[in-house]
């Protein structure tokens, strides 16, 4: 079985507890900022930990893959440089936009192209 890369051991033990049947785990990373606490691929969707809630509230939220409608790689600099020059993401649901900016450049390719691949391959 191959290494899932993730940055906390706990992280990685929470999307293992609540994974259904036959799902599998593809990676957890750490988020960095306000409002997100991780966010985990699965084959089949991007689970986000969102701590922005009123009240020290935190909600897990799952989003399947067929809902998500673009991702984004987000930056503040100009795109002369890498198209990766950015550890921050845009996940796109309806209306909805999760932001999430993780430690890293190469976390966020690794999300960004897992999204995706998932998004290409389901139309």
């Amino acid at each position: 079985m191959a290494q899932i890369p993730y940055d906390r051991k706990e992280q990685l033990q929470q999307i293992e507890s609540g994974l259904l049947p036959g799902e599998s785990i593809i990676a957890v990373y750490d988020a960095i900022g306000v409002g997100t606490g991780f966010l985990g691929l699965t084959d089949k969707r991007v689970i986000v930990q969102d701590k922005s809630f009123v009240g020290k509230k935190i909600a897990i939220t799952s989003i399947p893959y067929g809902r998500v409608s673009a991702v984004s790689v987000v930056s503040n600099k100009s795109f002369a440089g890498s198209f990766f020059s950015s550890g921050a993401i845009a996940i796109h649901v309806g209306t909805h936009t999760y932001e999430v900016e993780f430690r890293g450049e190469g976390k966020a390719h690794h999300v960004h192209n897992v999204i995706l691949h998932f998004l290409t391959s389901s139309s």
